[in-house]
């Protein structure tokens, strides 16, 4: 099945008419973060890069800005190239308590 197709099947817990609501992008964004392994954080660009859309990393951030998801799709642990945190709709303090709970540190 190809990156298109299983990026239109909504992630277990998300109701299929929202994710329908969705671009192709944002959906292509969110199923790349899903497989992100919990405990575990990724960088923008390496986002960017799995969806076939290596400079886009920018707008990766501004798709998982608008994540009505979260924290069922884990944006909180998408982080700047260099590690640290970078935005969070919740809030840093929020998305540094999502990544310790899942066992990762992050230092302030």
């Amino acid at each position: 099945m190809s990156r298109s197709a299983l990026s239109r099947q909504p992630p277990r817990g998300v109701p299929a008419a929202a994710w329908a609501r969705l671009t192709d992008f944002q959906r292509l964004v969110y199923t790349a973060t899903l497989r992100i392994p919990r405990g575990e954080t990724r960088s923008y660009q390496w986002v960017a890069a799995r969806i076939g859309h290596p400079r886009a990393a920018r707008a990766v951030g501004g798709a998982l800005r608008r994540n009505p998801f979260a924290p069922k799709v884990p944006c909180h642990r998408v982080v700047r190239a260099d590690g640290s945190l970078g935005g969070y709709s919740r809030g840093l303090s929020k998305k540094r308590s999502l990544l310790r709970a899942e066992g990762r540190h992050i230092p302030a």
